[in-house]
């Protein structure tokens, strides 16, 4: 059963995008792209002092993340995509895509945020985050994954596959793993 031609991992910052991203691609044998590499210089610095993004800085960057989405497929992407109406601005311009969000604690988040350096993305920013996610709806399509990565990232992402493909086949918009 064939899985959805794009596919955006999704979720806050630290929740895994970016590993489980590639790993998941690597599983799919597709090409992978980080939005992060997609924002403009100016929410770059935004972020990196700290400031939140708002919706109007957000857009332009959407509108890049779906078009470069639209024209790698198959691929996977790692993308925010925090709030449904930017995950409907994705599925505007690359239709049939399919969103998988990494759900992972408060705690581990702060974690990972603490043993990391990020260009640009604050760890101050994670209560943003955090406060502007509204996780995937049961009407969207995707799933909603439980990013425990003891087993590491490839076989978590071998956990997600099965699950999109048993998604795909049963025609299940969207369930937790």
């Amino acid at each position: 059963m064939r899985v959805p031609p794009v596919i955006v991992v999704m979720g806050v910052s630290g929740a895994g995008k970016s590993t489980f991203g590639a790993a998941l691609a690597a599983s799919l044998g597709r090409a992978f792209l980080d939005a992060d590499d997609l924002h403009p210089a100016e929410n770059k610095a935004k972020m990196a002092a700290g400031i939140p993004l708002d919706d109007a800085d957000r857009a332009p960057w959407l509108a890049a993340v779906s078009a470069a989405a639209r024209e790698a497929a198959p691929v996977v992407v790692a993308c925010s995509a925090l709030k449904r109406a930017y995950r409907e601005a994705i599925l505007s311009d690359a239709p049939g895509a399919c969103f998988v969000e990494l759900v992972v604690p408060r705690a581990e988040l702060k974690r990972r945020l603490a043993q990391r350096t990020h260009e640009f993305m604050s760890p101050a920013l994670l209560d943003s985050q955090l406060a502007t996610l509204e996780p995937l709806g049961a009407d969207e399509p995707g799933l909603r994954f439980d990013d425990s990565t003891a087993d590491g990232p490839a076989l978590a992402a071998d956990r997600a596959v099965r699950a999109l493909r048993e998604a795909v086949a049963a025609s299940t918009p969207c369930f937790t793993v």
